[in-house]
This record gives structure tokens, C-alpha cells and sequence, in this order.
């Protein structure tokens, strides 16, 4: 059974710590491969602040590069709107019958589970790899069977702040992969 793992993100735009924590995944735990699952605009966020779908999964496309373990997935775009987790979870089950699908979260996403959409089920059926950010407790979720806690180095970096540096004229060098700094300097995305 190949085991893959999903990390779900706008990735507005992608950055260096998205990556470190996709690679840290594809190649400190049991998983085989790391997909990078791009959500589409979300119906009920504000739609300025945020590049449209195929943008930010080429971004994600040009930082993953050459790298075999990591995967852009454009799945959610052709499903109903709003994506609901679960409903994803249950597409690619039925698409991909031969392999595992593991949930990546950040242990502030984990903390907000209950506020999921059929999440007993998520947790019933799917493991959760968990990268924790220092300033989450946990609280009962750490010791769950289905959940594993993962020591991955995370960076104090958000995508919020590098679309504030691009609306500066600020570089954000180093702080996004190489191609997509390339990118991002050649195109107006973000500003």
C-alpha cells in the first residue's frame, strides 16, 4: 500500500517554510510521497487578498521543482465548492484505491478539528501527521491513536508577510524557493 501523505494549503503564495515541512514529511517519516494539495478560493474568505487557483499551484509546480517525493495537486479546483476536507478525502479514496492517504496539519489546524465537517470520520479513517507550532496545546489530541506528533523545523514565516514585502517592492529572496522568487520578480502576482 503506498503511503501518501496530503498537506492542504492556499499556499498564497508558497514558501520556503511550506517546503521544509513537505520535505521534512517525505523524507523523516514513513510516508512515500507528499502531496501539496492547492485549495481553491474559498467562497467565504475575501477573494482580494488572495492569486487565483492555477497561480498558486504553478508556484507550487516550480517550487517543488525536480524533487520525485513531492507532488502539486489541483484536485479540490474541479470539486464542488466549498471543499470540504472530507469530501476530497472520500474522492481520492475511490480514484487511488491502492494507496493510504495520511492528513498533514499544523497543530494550530488540529485544535480547530471538532469545527470539521464529518471530522469523527476523518479521524476515524485517516492518520494524522501533525507538525506542532510551539503555541498550541494539544491537550488531548496528542495522545490519540491516529495522530502522530512530528518534531518537523518549522520557520516563523507566513505567506501574509510575503505578499506585505511584494506589495513594498521589499525582496523576498530566500524566503521563497528559488524559481518561485524568479517567478515572482518577472510577473505581477501580489502586487
Amino acid at each position: 500500500m503506498h503511503k501518501t501523505g496530503l498537506f492542504f494549503g492556499s499556499f498564497n503564495p508558497v514558501h520556503t517554510g511550506h517546503m521544509v515541512i513537505a520535505n521534512y514529511m517525505a523524507t523523516k517519516t514513513d510516508l512515500d510521497e507528499v502531496w501539496m494539495v492547492v485549495s481553491p478560493q474559498n467562497p467565504l474568505k475575501k477573494k482580494q487578498s488572495l492569486a487565483r487557483d492555477y497561480d498558486r499551484f504553478h508556484l507550487v509546480q516550480l517550487a517543488i521543482g525536480d524533487n520525485l517525493l513531492l507532488r502539486a495537486s489541483d484536485i479540490e479546483f474541479g470539486l464542488p465548492k466549498p471543499s470540504y476536507t472530507i469530501d476530497t478525502l472520500a474522492y481520492l479514496k475511490e480514484k487511488y484505491p491502492q494507496r493510504q492517504f495520511v492528513l498533514i496539519m499544523g497543530g494550530d489546524n488540529l485544535v480547530s478539528l471538532p469545527k470539521w465537517k464529518n471530522y469523527e470520520i476523518i479521524l476515524r479513517d485517516y492518520p494524522i501527521y501533525v507538525y506542532q507550532r510551539p503555541q498550541y496545546d494539544l491537550g488531548e489530541w496528542a495522545t490519540h491513536p491516529q495522530i502522530k506528533i512530528l518534531d518537523a523545523p518549522l520557520m516563523q514565516l507566513s505567506a501574509s508577510y510575503i505578499r506585505e514585502c511584494l506589495q513594498m517592492g521589499d525582496s523576498v529572496q530566500y524566503l521563497v524557493p528559488d524559481a518561485v522568487f524568479d517567478y515572482l520578480q518577472k510577473n505581477a502576482l501580489y502586487r
